[in-house]
């Protein structure tokens, strides 16, 4: 009785610790990520991996709420407008100099963010405020990120994302609705500041404003 209860525990434990080394919030150039595995923020808040949206069969990169909720919410998609048929030998993965990528059964590069700069040990990791950077390894200042999905979000606001444009690069960052509720591919909707006159945050359906007096 007491060597079957020690046996048990003994399982128990090894299960536990098991799962804790194999949970990562990182990927790296020697630890790329397949469908069915995941990555979750340190503090288990967000978790980021391969889905599929309700009632359709194509696959994303997604970020969605670790928590259990009544379903899955997904916060971020990166190849919204290149789903996957099948994610048979597909990887993502950090390459030098600094490049997160999503790669099919070819090689052929699907989806992946860029970079103006190189660094020695670059990493992809997902933080707890739902942003994915990619970064050098032994740098964790955010002015040195060499990419982060917070300047380039979906349909979500999640907190400390902000929205605007950057006047020396050209770069915008808003919102954009799914097309559908199982096509996250841009849709008709977006949101953004309007940097004319008085900032204001403006929802357009195309290129029309729609409720211009509220946020």
């Amino acid at each position: 009785m007491e060597a079957s209860f020690f046996l048990l525990l003994l399982l128990s434990f090894y299960s536990t610790i098991h799962k804790i080394s194999t949970t990562t919030d990182v990927i790296t150039t020697n630890h790329s990520i397949r469908d069915g595995e995941t990555v979750v923020s340190s503090g288990g808040i967000f978790e980021m991996g391969f889905f599929s949206p309700s009632g359709s069969s194509r696959r994303y990169i997604g970020i969605w709420y670790k928590q259990i909720l009544p379903v899955q919410t997904v916060v971020w998609v990166a190849n919204r407008e290149k789903p996957l048929m099948s994610t048979s030998s597909v990887a993502l993965k950090v390459t030098k100099p600094g490049i997160l990528a999503l790669l099919n059964d070819k090689n052929e590069t699907i989806w992946s963010t860029n970079t103006s700069r190189s660094v020695q040990n670059p990493i992809a990791v997902l933080l707890d405020s739902g942003n994915l950077v990619v970064k050098d390894a032994n740098d964790d200042n955010p002015e040195n990120f060499l990419w982060q999905s917070f300047h380039f979000p979906t349909d979500t606001h999640l907190p400390d994302m902000k929205l605007g444009k950057n006047f020396k690069t050209g770069h915008e960052i808003y919102l954009s609705a799914w097309k559908t509720y199982n096509d996250p591919a841009q849709g008709e909707f977006t949101r953004n500041i309007d940097p004319t006159g008085y900032p204001q945050v403006l929802t357009k359906r195309g290129t029309r404003v729609r409720n211009p007096n509220h946020c």
